[in-house]
């Protein structure tokens, strides 16, 4: 079993930046592929990105390439999503979700996402 919980979630304007946290219980954290996934109202969810268990493999979102950095360290089970020029059309929450046995590609399967965090809203304002 693993919770995850995210954090630092906020209001930002246009072009600024933001670092969302996943704390994450459990002693085997770096057996989960970590994602990221977010929902703007009466949107579906959709996948931004995620990072393999061992941090050396990583996939994105087209959205999101080269705004958004995913990192974990496995020493304090927690993951982040560094979020830099954003736009308005990044409002939305953030959830960070874990799946063992799973590429960083696969993690944009939701049905099979094995653990959800309970989501950290992020508002950018134009």
């Amino acid at each position: 079993q693993v919770q995850l919980v995210e954090s630092g979630g906020g209001l930002v304007q246009a072009g600024g930046s933001l670092r969302l946290s996943c704390a994450a219980s459990g002693r085997t954290f770096s057996m989960y592929t970590m994602g990221w996934f977010r929902q703007a109202p009466g949107q579906v969810r959709e996948f931004v990105g995620a990072i393999s268990g061992s941090g050396g493999s990583t996939f994105y979102a087209d959205s999101v390439k080269d705004r958004f950095t995913i990192s974990r360290d496995n020493s304090k089970n927690t993951g982040y999503l560094q979020m830099n020029s954003l736009k308005p059309e990044d409002t939305a929450v953030y959830y960070c979700a874990a799946s063992k046995f799973r590429s960083p590609q696969n993690m944009r399967i939701i049905a099979d996402v094995q653990y959800w965090g309970q989501g950290t809203q992020v508002t950018v304002s134009s």
